[in-house]
């Protein structure tokens, strides 16, 4: 009788404990507690309150599970341990690790492997203080599961909020972005322009322009930067202003360019490039200077010789170089109408469904089939063409087309 008076009050003395240890993890949970605290609360409650000596807790970790708590180990542990290497068979009830020859869980009496919705969220690793005592181990995981899940909650959260704030950068960059394109394009009886623009994301890396210099001069221009998203933006921000400041200055085509290419290379180290097209009309003498700088040569469509011609003379991309190694810039005459097509390389390398590009020839073909019609009618038909090609197959890059149309 003596002997079962002393085992109950032991069985509610060690209930006391478990609530105790209950009460301390769930308050720090309900406070907000950092991880830390949580981990250090945890553990605290661990050694205190229950039977157990030493402990390692893992936690799931996108592609494995790493070591968060750890207490009275003396062994080497491994600090991660890949979700390849753990093997978990619920069948028969076991957790095989296939652990490196240098690692070891030997000192460690049992572990308990923690779940939340059929997912493997941690394993707890445990050795007890007296032998002889029994470690409630349904308790004990569910004590950590409260841990782990609030663990999971915090991370949760914490990648929700970061997101957050990305989509919020990505929503200033993008506004950012618009405010460099022209707000309006030219309408009139000399000059028309019509452009087509979708990017493969909020930020893209494309960027075209139309810069009225004067009553009879006019520039345009297309650029795609290498990369995507918010740097991308930025350091087409970055080229823009510097475009449109050596237009202001009245330098000629051989100046901008190689000071384009020199600020480029200055700020990204010849790490980034961007490819790009600049074209200089003058409506009074009809001339056109241009330059290509590793684009896609824009169409040039002559309406008296009812041929296309591609535009390709120029550099390299800018950035690659701190000096270009050649500049050549191209002039034409033209004293009838002529229409100027330029796109990026989103549109030749959009995919069918399957996987073949539309390419340059297909485009060339559009465009001798079109030749000089208003820049309006021709985005609409060429959009019509376009989508048949695609099917449902969604974009992989951004896809520029800018048009216009000298009369």
């Amino acid at each position: 009788m003596h002997y079962k008076l002393i085992s109950e009050n032991h069985k509610y003395q060690r209930k006391e404990l478990e609530l105790k240890a209950l009460l301390e993890i769930t308050q720090a949970i309900n406070e907000n507690q950092p991880e830390a605290v949580l981990g250090d609360i945890f553990k605290f409650t661990c050694l205190v309150h229950l039977n157990i000596k030493s402990l390692l807790l893992y936690v799931s970790k996108e592609e494995g599970f790493e070591k968060k708590i750890a207490h009275g180990v003396k062994g080497k542990v491994p600090p991660y341990i890949p979700r390849d290497q753990v093997k978990d068979e619920k069948k028969s009830g076991q957790l095989r690790l296939e652990l490196n020859a240098e690692f070891s869980f030997e000192e460690l009496e049992t572990y308990l492997p923690v779940y939340h919705k059929e997912k493997m969220l941690a394993i707890l690793f445990l050795r007890r203080k007296d032998r002889e005592e029994e470690l409630d181990l349904n308790f004990t995981q569910a004590l950590t599961n409260i841990l782990v899940v609030a663990l999971e909650n915090k991370r949760f959260a914490r990648k929700q909020l970061q997101q957050e704030v990305l989509n919020r950068e990505i929503s200033i960059a993008s506004k950012v972005q618009q405010m460099l394109f022209p707000s309006k394009l030219p309408d009139e009886e000399r000059l028309k322009a019509k452009v087509t623009y979708f990017p493969h994301s909020m930020v893209g890396g494309d960027y075209y322009d139309f810069i009225q210099q004067s009553e009879d001069v006019s520039y345009f221009c297309i650029a795609d930067v290498s990369g995507k998203g918010i740097a991308a933006a930025l350091l087409m921000s970055n080229f823009q202003a510097t475009l449109r400041t050596l237009l202001r200055s009245d330098a000629n085509l051989p100046t901008i360019v190689k000071q384009l290419n020199y600020t480029l290379f200055d700020n990204t180290h010849g790490e980034r490039f961007i490819t790009f097209f600049l074209g200089k009309f003058n409506h009074k003498t009809r001339k056109l200077e241009y330059v290509n700088a590793g684009h896609n040569p824009p169409i040039l469509c002559r309406e008296d010789e009812n041929e296309i011609e591609l535009l390709e003379a120029g550099t390299t991309i800018l950035g690659a170089f701190e000096e270009l190694p050649f500049l050549e810039i191209g002039n034409r005459d033209l004293s009838a109408d002529f229409t100027l097509h330029l796109y990026t390389d989103g549109l030749t390398e959009t995919l069918d469904e399957e996987e073949r590009e539309f390419g340059e020839d297909r485009l060339s073909d559009f465009v001798k089939d079109h030749l000089c019609i208003d820049p309006g009618d021709f985005h609409e038909k060429f959009l019509d063409v376009l989508k048949a090609f695609t099917g449902e197959v969604p974009l992989r890059d951004d896809l520029t087309l800018f048009s216009l149309s000298f009369k």
